[in-house]
């Protein structure tokens, strides 16, 4: 190969390397705008394989699901639902576990940039004296993936999966995330619009207050 050859070989190498290096790549938590994002239509959250999913879980180390508790029968959408918890092995009678008080629901992913704004919103309600219960549900996401999220955010309540989109049917959620729902203690919900997204605990807690209310 004569020595002209080998140079226009390098350079050549060298202007694809450059491209390579340029090229965008997917980022598991891609930046984004701060409204809603919608919900990819060809994805369906996993189911979780527990053994697998041992080490992310004990990372995360997120609180346990709620339980069945006390004496009130499940009411309204989701009162006949099961579904995985995220945070440890096993299923959730979501609708007996949330029967007779009040829980804010928050539909999130871990691909979903607003999601991720809002999961220190919420562990900051939590932490209030007047909040209720606090419950997210994973939706069209890899399990491993919304658990690393929690990781990296240090997300203090718990959540379930929605595998099979029971929980969106039975909502009848928009195809947009993040959204966010007041289940009351009758077994009734109600959508937060306003804000979609939310910015501070402080209106977390006035949108709570609305639906609770019936504003």
């Amino acid at each position: 190969m004569s020595s002209e050859l080998r140079w226009t070989v390098l350079v050549v190498v060298l202007t694809l390397a450059g491209v390579v290096a340029l090229w965008p790549r997917p980022d598991p938590y891609p930046d984004g705008p701060g409204g809603p994002l919608p919900v990819p239509a060809e994805q369906l959250a996993q189911r979780p394989d527990d053994a697998a999913l041992g080490p992310a879980r004990a990372a995360a180390a997120l609180p346990p699901c709620p339980h069945p508790s006390g004496s009130s029968q499940p009411a309204g959408p989701l009162a006949d639902l099961v579904v995985p918890c995220l945070g440890d092995a096993g299923a959730v009678p979501l609708g007996r576990a949330v029967a007779g008080r009040p829980v804010l629901l928050n539909l999130w992913a871990s691909w979903c940039a607003p999601c991720r704004e809002e999961i220190p919103v919420f562990d900051a309600y939590a932490a209030r004296l007047d909040a209720i219960e606090v419950l997210g549900v994973v939706v069209r996401d890899r399990p491993e993936d919304a658990l690393a999220l929690a990781d990296r955010l240090g997300q203090r309540y718990p959540s379930v999966l929605d595998p099979d989109n029971a929980v969106q049917a039975a909502l009848v959620a928009p195809p947009v995330l993040p959204t966010s729902w007041v289940l009351r203690s009758d077994g009734s919900v109600v959508r937060v619009t306003d804000p979609l997204v939310f910015r501070t605990a402080d209106q977390v807690a006035s949108a709570v207050e609305a639906a609770l209310a019936g504003r």
